[in-house]
């Protein structure tokens, strides 16, 4: 009968099967969509506005530059880019580049050096080369990271205090006490409510905790703004969002410097986007990102932002660990968190005119300090990294980022060379022996060293030397092997463990040393 039935109707069943099976995908697709990616997208659209806004602010940019930006990347990098789940748009670790931007060339000439740097990117996720950003030592790019937090709470603490901020990090530091002094009061409460808020909803009830703090900070801040009789500033707009759609502008002159600021651009976007992304891995289950193409997706999207007037984009953990938390399946939430962001910035930015400077600045505040995390300090201090994290920083806030990187990166290089190179030799009586332990990397470099050591042992003693290197060159192995063959002429006797070949890697037991080169 089953053999009948097959027969009887083969081709119905058949197109059935394959008329359906897609169907069926796109019907179960759009199920997770409306089930995850949505509730999501609403949660990531929610962190994204206020902290848009605060890194326009910051960057000294026009304010919905910000909301631009935050369109462009939810939009355009969550369709092309190779990380489903991560969430690009202004990153607060540009602020500091930004604002030297467009300090220097001013803000169309930024936008300019935005869209070329996007290119870049692109130009370089088509070479495959992504993965090469991750050599980049990690302890460089988070102390970068804490020196831009530091620099921007530095900064937003004289908005804070109803002051400007200045773009040298010295003069805030040497002026801080003076603008504490003549701290305007109602802007001070409401910036210290906005943090207070902030801080204290790490620990908010179970049911309001899917809402997003900084939302929750900069709402309440404003009604209290509005409703109790403060005379404060508030954040200035300068027409709508279609107001603020521009063209780049073309420079005339001073490509070198334009250069360096494509260079700087291109680096600090496509390092983060890189790092966030292999750190939003780390955070779900599904397919890991494809590194170039992730490349690609932020190149493309800052080509967009910079010709129509937005910020620098690059991936940012706090928006993508906010999509992962809320839920997230698929790259459907960050483009729908750009169509949120787009739908209130058309009819209702100009509700971001009764938000208080001082709200905006306690919000950066936090960012800023939240860039500084513990964790990055306790591992530099783990594995021995605390000098160059601490260099790092200094440099990056007192000098500048692409300087303070730069001065991170030497210092990195030298200390792992000095690392390779240095070769540790001791010496000490072990009972009625001398026990002398040699490892590292044993070049000519460790030969005053290791000569004084092994000279110390005294004359016919019974010395176990243990060779536990990772490198052994001649000019090291022909140094052991004289004051082998002297000490055991005086009467001494040396018993040699571990690795004892030139350029050899592996690890051997030998008795003493002239027995072995004997046979």
């Amino acid at each position: 009968m089953r053999d009948i039935e097959q027969l009887d109707e083969p081709a119905l069943d058949h197109h059935d099967q394959v008329d359906r099976r897609p169907a069926l995908s796109r019907i179960d697709e759009l199920k997770t969509v409306i089930r995850h990616d949505l509730p999501s997208s609403l949660v990531v659209f929610l962190v994204a506005l206020p902290l848009s806004l605060g890194i326009a602010i910051a960057s000294n940019a026009p304010v919905l530059a910000g909301l631009i930006a935050a369109i462009v990347g939810g939009i355009i990098g969550g369709a092309i880019g190779g990380s489903p789940l991560q969430v690009s748009g202004p990153a607060a670790g540009l602020t500091v580049i930004v604002a030297d931007l467009i300090a220097e060339f001013g803000w169309a000439l930024t936008c300019f050096i935005t869209a070329v740097a996007g290119i870049m990117q692109v130009l370089l996720g088509l070479s495959r080369v992504a993965r090469a950003a991750l050599a980049i030592s990690p302890v460089v790019v988070h102390a970068m990271l804490a020196g831009i937090g530091l620099t921007i709470a530095l900064q937003q603490t004289h908005v804070l205090l109803g002051g400007e901020s200045h773009s040298s990090a010295w003069v805030n530091v040497v002026e801080l006490p003076a603008q504490i002094v003549g701290a305007h009061k109602p802007g001070v409460i409401l910036g210290l409510l906005v943090i207070a808020i902030m801080v204290a909803w790490r620990w908010a009830p179970a049911k309001l905790a899917p809402i997003p703090g900084p939302l929750v900070a900069i709402v309440v801040v404003t009604v209290v703004s509005v409703v109790l009789p403060f005379q404060v500033s508030r954040i200035a707009l300068d027409g709508s969002i279609l107001n603020a759609l521009q063209l780049p502008a073309i420079p005339h002159g001073n490509w070198g410097a334009i250069a360096i600021g494509v260079i700087t651009v291109t680096l600090i976007t496509s390092v983060q986007s890189l790092l966030t992304a292999v750190a939003t891995d780390r955070m779900h289950s599904g397919p890991p990102t494809e590194l170039n193409r992730e490349l690609i997706g932020q190149g493309a999207s800052n080509i967009v932002s910079g010709a129509i007037g937005g910020l620098p984009i690059a991936g940012v953990i706090v928006r993508s660990s906010a999509n992962i938390k809320a839920g997230a399946k698929t790259r459907a939430s960050t483009i729908l968190h750009g169509f949120w962001v787009l739908l209130f910035a058309l009819p209702f930015a100009g509700l971001i005119d009764q938000i208080p400077s001082a709200a905006l600045a306690g919000l950066l505040i936090v960012v800023g300090i939240q860039l500084l995390q513990p964790a990055h300090i306790e591992t530099a201090v783990k594995t021995g990294d605390f000098a160059i994290y601490l260099v790092t920083i200094v440099a990056v806030v007192f000098l500048n980022l692409l300087h303070g990187v730069v001065i991170g990166l030497v210092l990195a290089i030298a200390m792992t060379v000095w690392r390779v190179v240095r070769a540790k030799v001791e010496a000490h009586p072990v009972d009625d022996e001398w026990r002398v332990i040699v490892s590292g990397a044993c070049t000519f470099l460790a030969l005053p060293r290791l000569t004084r050591v092994l000279t110390s042992v005294p004359e016919r003693a019974t010395v176990r030397l243990h060779i536990a290197v990772s490198y052994l060159d001649h000019a090291a192995h022909q140094a052991i092997t004289d004051w082998q063959r002297r000490h055991h002429a005086t009467g001494g006797h040396v018993r040699i463990h571990g690795v004892f070949e030139r350029g050899h890697r592996t690890r051997r037991h030998t008795d003493d040393l002239i027995d072995a080169e004997r046979s």
